[in-house]
Order: C-alpha cells, then structure tokens, then sequence
C-alpha cells in the first residue's frame, strides 16, 4: 500500500479491526520511510452491474457516484457523514442483491430517492429536482404538497 505522504510502497500493518458489521476489515498502517500512520479500508471485491445510462451507454457501477449525490444533497443539513455513508452501503447492498448484469440508472436514482426520502425531506427535494429535471416552479411545488400530504398522513 503506497503511503500517502511521502508515496513510500512499503510499511507495516499497526491494528486491523472489523468494520461494517463484518463487511470491511479497517487496517492502520505505519510507513517504514516516514513512520506517519493512515488508514484503509479492505472489502470483499463483489461483482456489481454495469450501469446503462439515459443515453444507452454503459458505464460500471460507481458507488462514488452515488455517495457524491448524496452528499451534494444533504450539504448544510444536520446529517452526518456516517449516516450518508450508510446510506450509500444500502443501496449498494440492495443493488448486489438485485443479481444483474445490468442495471438502468434510473433504477439506482430511484434507490437515492427512496434514502433521502426517509434521510431528510430537504435533501430529498434538492435531489429529485436535478434528478428528475423540474422544468419549472410547478413541478417543484407539486413535489412538496405530495410531501407535505405525506407528513399529514403519518
């Protein structure tokens, strides 16, 4: 493992510890160059779909991606990042479990919703007005009164 402060490739394994109910062994590591110490994460390499975009191409999953949205829609809300990361872990896990070889985005843009949708409300707007491309004020009002008469509802 490359240490990232001085790009030294060997150094020496301090702690290892399960993470993620199992999922993830977490490893501190000291450089043998510089003794300063970093962390990594170690999973299971799964096989995951091929993702099939608007436009027909195909891209591999990327769970960055998802995460990256996520984040960007819950910026400035009180959610921390282990509660988006945990999100993130779910629909990667529901996505694996599907057993495809391909899957639409919109599938996987569904999946977010349905987080953000229980995550936070705010956050859940922010992301379903870029992912489903309100054209105007309409479609984003009628998408908080659905909200609202949810709330109502419960």
């Amino acid at each position: 493992m490359r240490c990232p402060f001085c790009d030294e490739l060997e150094d020496r394994v301090v702690d290892s510890r399960m993470a993620k109910e199992g999922e993830v062994i977490r490893r501190r590591r000291e450089c043998t160059s510089c003794h300063r110490r970093f962390t990594t994460y170690e999973r299971v390499e799964e096989i995951l779909p091929v993702v099939v975009k608007k436009d027909g191409r195909r891209e591999p999953f990327d769970r960055g991606k998802i995460l990256a949205g996520i984040k960007k829609a819950c910026e400035k809300r009180p959610i921390s990042t282990s509660t988006i990361e945990a999100a993130a872990d779910r629909i990667e896990k529901r996505i694996q479990e599907m057993g495809e070889s391909e899957i639409e985005s919109r599938v996987i843009g569904e999946e977010v919703m349905k987080e953000l949708h229980q995550l936070d409300q705010v956050a859940y707007v922010r992301f379903a007005s870029v992912y489903r491309e309100f054209k105007d004020i309409d479609q984003f009002m009628d998408e908080l009164k659905m909200l609202a008469q949810q709330r109502r509802d419960r």
